[in-house]
């Protein structure tokens, strides 16, 4: 045993694991770090690319996707603790385009079938993903406002908004809402919308408020929304698998990458580039509830806010749900309510990236969980979840003690951070499944 509480052994059996999934050719790459205690164990196994001799490194960097989320929600704090912005005032004044709504009677209602909101939307709507948009979880077309948000380019899917911030909000802004503020958690939109009230309300770019107030004090040097020139070496491949067969594609190839250039639009909710190491350091400073060494990020008491449990019963069930048994949802992340398997705490908090990255810390032991980051897809290794797809198979939980992990996944008495570059489709059942052996094992 370490000075940090790591067990060799278990360590050893981790690896083992972790190194199967390359070996055995479904990712062609991960990193894996553990943290606890101060001590930190990091394991980067296999390459950058299937067929690719360029080894994986502890700094590769990854599309970290949704785990872009508490990052946005911590930055929109930020602005609550200046009195910027206040969790309960309506979001009209910086957010125009999203007041006064409409709202439909049904789900499977006709789009002039509605009613008038019974309240505005509220910053705390968007930080509970329940502001009364969102993704919904049933096969395209099924719903008349299916059609409409894939007529304006909201669908949910793998890729990144193609308009800029201000068209997109006005897009968002002209159908009705699903459900009445408040009423419903919806994936995903919430977070995006966080990213243009940041901006507005900041007078600022969403990047520029977050490396002033985040990413530089935390010394988060690789994190951004996209990856400059120089470190384009460290970018990997991005995979995703088709539903159908299996077969893995490039989704995104770092000589081309969606990511080596500024974003048109940059997505509080998925579009940030990040590293193990900087994912532990943003994470680290959510569990020293707030600090960062000598200098404090955000209060004790934001953080609570964040990490509490904040949705009804009701709410963390139904088709739109995808949250598992023993979870719910804070502000931009889930958090564990209860004990539900060997992974599972009361008071655990992370998430997962669909583009194969996960993370899972446990403020109960103050310790990090594994986290995984994949290019193609960063499921535990670079493929890509089958995030949007089948996102109800999504497996926010491992099967360990839990850890302190920052970079995409973790549970267990260590923090394990784990960056894959792999597939997608089966990345989810993968993900999870490496995931629950990892966290056991640890």
């Amino acid at each position: 045993m370490s000075a940090g509480g790591l067990s060799a052994t278990r360590l050893a059996r981790m690896h083992d694991v972790l190194a199967g999934y390359v070996e055995r050719g479904e990712l062609p790459g991960l990193v894996a770090l553990v943290s606890r205690r101060g001590e930190v164990h990091v394991e980067a196994i296999g390459t950058m690319a299937f067929g690719s001799g360029q080894p994986m490194r502890r700094d590769t960097i990854f599309r970290i996707a949704s785990l872009t989320k508490p990052i946005t929600a911590a930055a929109a704090m930020i602005l609550v603790e200046e009195c910027i912005l206040r969790l309960d005032d309506p979001v009209d004044r910086w957010l125009p385009e999203l007041a006064d709504r409409r709202v439909l009677r049904r789900l499977d209602a006709p789009l002039d079938d509605t009613v008038p909101a019974h309240r505005p939307i509220t910053l705390r709507d968007l930080l509970t993903f329940r502001p009364g948009f969102g993704a919904v979880m049933a096969p395209p077309g099924q719903y008349p406002i299916q059609q409409a948000m894939a007529e304006a380019g909201l669908a949910p899917g793998p890729d990144l908004p193609a308009v800029p911030p201000d068209e997109w909000l006005r897009r968002l802004g002209r159908p009705p809402l699903l459900y009445q503020p408040g009423e419903v958690w919806l994936y995903h939109a919430s977070a995006d919308v966080l990213g243009v009230l940041i901006a507005r309300a900041a007078g600022q770019p969403l990047e520029t408020f977050l490396r002033a107030r985040l990413v530089a004090p935390l010394g988060m040097r690789d994190t951004g929304f996209h990856v400059p020139a120089d470190k384009r070496d460290r970018l990997p491949h991005c995979y995703v698998a088709d539903p159908d067969t299996g077969t893995l594609a490039v989704y995104d190839d770092p000589d081309a990458s969606r990511w080596s250039r500024p974003p048109v639009f940059p997505a509080g909710g998925g579009g940030l580039v990040s590293t193990a190491d900087d994912l532990l350091a943003f994470f680290r400073m959510m569990l020293h509830k707030g600090r960062c060494g000598r200098e404090r990020i955000l209060s004790r008491r934001a953080v609570e806010l964040m990490t509490a449990d904040h949705l009804t019963p009701e709410q963390q069930v139904g088709p739109h749900v995808l949250l598992e048994e023993g979870h719910s949802w804070g502000f931009g992340m889930a958090v564990g309510t209860r004990r539900h398997d060997l992974a599972g705490s009361p008071g655990r908090f992370g998430w997962d990236g669909g583009y194969g990255t996960s993370t899972m810390f446990s403020k109960a032991r103050a310790r990090s969980c594994p986290s995984r980051f994949g290019s193609r897809g960063q499921a535990l290794g670079v493929r890509m979840i089958s995030a949007p797809l089948s996102m109800s198979s999504r497996a926010l939980s491992g099967n360990s003690r839990s850890k302190q992990i920052m970079a995409p996944t973790c549970t267990g008495p260590a923090a394990v951070s784990s960056v894959q570059t792999g597939k997608s489709s089966p990345g989810v059942q993968a993900a999870s499944r490496l995931k629950s052996q990892v966290w056991t094992l640890a």
